[in-house]
Formats: structure tokens, sequence, C-alpha cells
């Protein structure tokens, strides 16, 4: 298992890092990367500190910790510039929080995020086939989701992606112990947005693709 989008207490998780690595490793996981919200209010405070706590614990632990940010209803036009403000204060893997169906982000954040060149555009709501073209075309993953709330438009994002040839990532934007996903539950949200049965490995292994793309590999 690998899960490219979590938090802890840097931003609204319940969990400091160390508490949420050693859970997932208990769990069998492989890599999981710490991506707290993050605005330009934040962005200098948290990466360092992750970027520190990552670098000790992948020396004492076997879960391949990856220091990341999620970018959190951040106007569309200041997404790119922030995207590679978070990536020169040590960002391995930049995630912008999509137009999920149940808040309010900004129209033109789905395209900003694109344009950009973010990592992962997570939850990404009724996202356009015109923007999952150009996710495939950038080789940004789109994410299938295990957040209540932002899993409602996973079916249309799985839809999308496999029209387009977008590639797809499960994460389950945990934050709290019991938003962590075993290899079960995960497979049956993946199944539910009417991925094919099995589908869980394949997102996994984008997932994996990721990773080496960004300079870690398993």
């Amino acid at each position: 298992m690998i899960d490219l989008h979590t938090h802890t207490l840097f931003s609204d998780g319940e969990l400091i890092p160390s508490e949420l690595v050693r859970r997932l490793e208990v769990m069998g996981y492989k890599a999981v990367a710490l991506t707290d919200h993050a605005d330009s209010s934040n962005l200098d405070f948290i990466i360092p500190r992750i970027v520190k706590v990552a670098r000790e614990l992948n020396q004492a632990q076997s879960v391949k910790v990856v220091p990341g940010v999620e970018l959190t209803h951040v106007p569309p036009s200041l997404i790119g510039s922030m995207v590679s403000v978070a990536r020169e204060l040590g960002a391995a893997l930049v995630v912008v929080h999509g137009e999920s169906p149940v808040e309010p982000v900004a129209e033109g954040t789905n395209q900003a995020a694109l344009e950009a060149g973010a990592d992962i555009l997570a939850h990404p709501g009724l996202i356009s086939s015109e923007q999952a073209a150009l996710a495939a075309e950038k080789e940004v993953f789109l994410e299938i989701s295990g957040r209540s709330g932002h899993c409602f438009t996973n079916g249309h994002v799985a839809r999308i992606a496999t029209e387009t040839g977008a590639r797809l990532v499960f994460n389950s934007d945990a934050h709290a112990p019991h938003d962590l996903m075993t290899e079960a539950i995960a497979a049956k949200v993946v199944e539910g947005a009417g991925l094919p049965k099995g589908s869980l490995q394949k997102l996994l292994s984008n997932a994996q693709r990721l990773l080496e793309k960004i300079g870690y590999s398993l």
C-alpha cells in the first residue's frame, strides 16, 4: 500500500508525523507522503519541518516518507507561483486541493493546477474531459479519494480518466487514525468508483511510478 495524501498536526490532522508513519508501518504500508494544507501564510513553516522529520524517519523506519504539501483554496492565479515556491522549500510532492463538490473551491483551480504541473490533483470533482486530457499530457495524476464527501465524484473522475488516458492514484486524504485504509477497504472504494475489480493494484503501480518520477524508489 502507498498513500500520497495525508495530514498531520501541522494542519488539520490529529497525529504528529511520527505516529502517522508508525501506524502505517504496522499496517504494512510501503510509502506515505505527508501533505499538509498550506497557502502562502504557512508554506515556509510547514515544509522545512516535514522535510526534517521525513529525513529522520527514513533512516529509522521501513515506510518511505515523502515530504509534500497540499496547496488548499489558493486563488487560481497564484497556484503556479506557489507550486514553484513549495518545490524550492523542499516539497518533493505537490498536491493541489481540487474542485471538490463539498467545498467552495474557486472555479479554475483544476485548470491552474494542471498548467502548473502539480504532481497530484486531489479530488478534482466534476473535472472536464479537456482537463483530464491535459492531465494525461502533463502527467498530473488524478485522485480517487477515500475521504468522505470528496469521494462523491469518484465515479466521474474514474470514467473521465479512463476515456482520456489520465493516470489515477488512490489516496485516503487521512486526517485521523480511523481514516487510514486497509488494502481491502481501498479496493472497495476503487471498485465502487466503477473501475474493474482488481484496479487498486494498477492505481498503486501508478503511485509507485510517481514516486520514481520524483526520485523515491521503493
